[in-house]
């Protein structure tokens, strides 16, 4: 693939988050890919004089259950449009007490519950690329993430966390969510970072994601509604929109090559 550089930044909004306030000189791409449609045609505008693509993972109207969303044809949409960087937001529960609903956290690590029916790989056939996630957010954008909220009034950030993907759509049983607490000793649980982490790097795309806490989960014995999840969701996405300017503005071109492999990660993943 080689893209023509229309944005630099791409924002992939989670539950909640279908825009971006501020966008200047906005223009709507409607991408074809080779593995069909994005979720939602995608929006390009100028923030804070950089040039962001932003595609909403479920669609406008959230059309698209997580185990239903097209994530290859989403970041193959986002790469062709130039983008080096993306910042992801989603909804997710927490598995510890002191990561409270309305909190934001950065996680550093995931553990893969998906059923294996989420496509996951552009590597099919032909090319064989055994890309490393040994450490699958690029350590650059996390750090410029957690510096800027830190100077943020009203959000309380965790600068880590293992986020354990579910295949969805529902939520957790009581077992289950004691299992992923107890047992594998995650922080929070969510629906969609999977695929969409490990495909971001094997496009060569630096990848972080703030994850946006909306409640217990069931392991804290009452059991999660849609409701409260809305409620909460409602609020943290007016801290996302606040938040998210500000770290634009401190994405470098380039990131550090110390801090970051996301850029490279073919260089020895191709067989």
């Amino acid at each position: 693939m080689k893209p023509k550089v229309q944005a630099e930044i791409g924002v992939i909004g989670g539950s909640g988050l279908y825009e971006i306030p501020g966008l200047e000189d906005i223009e709507e791409h409607k991408i074809y890919t080779p593995y069909g449609a994005p979720s939602d045609n995608i929006i390009v505008g100028t923030l804070k004089g950089r040039r962001i693509a932003f595609l909403p993972r479920h669609g406008r109207g959230h059309k698209y259950p997580p185990h239903r969303v097209n994530y290859r044809a989403n970041i193959w949409a986002l790469k062709s449009l130039g983008v080096k960087w993306i910042i992801g937001f989603s909804a997710v529960g927490s598995l510890r007490e002191d990561y409270r609903p309305g909190d934001f956290v950065v996680p550093d690590q995931f553990i893969d519950m998906t059923k294996g029916v989420r496509p996951a790989t552009f590597f099919e056939g032909g090319v064989v690329a055994h890309v490393s996630v040994a450490d699958p957010f690029c350590e650059h954008l996390r750090r410029i993430i957690l510096e800027v909220a830190r100077e943020v009034s009203g959000i309380r950030i965790h600068d880590k966390g293992t986020y354990i993907c579910i295949e969805g759509p529902r939520f957790s049983t009581r077992a289950e969510s004691r299992v992923w607490k107890e047992v594998f000793k995650a922080d929070i649980i969510g629906m969609t970072l999977v695929p969409e982490v490990n495909l971001a790097c094997e496009a060569e795309i630096c990848y972080a994601t703030i994850a946006m806490v909306t409640d217990y989960d069931v392991w804290a014995e009452k059991p999660v509604t849609a409701e409260e999840v809305l409620k909460v969701m409602r609020e943290n996405t007016e801290k996302a929109k606040k938040l998210l300017p500000m770290i634009i503005e401190k994405i470098p071109d380039k990131p550090k090559e110390e801090l970051c492999s996301c850029c490279k990660s073919l260089e020895t993943a191709v067989i």
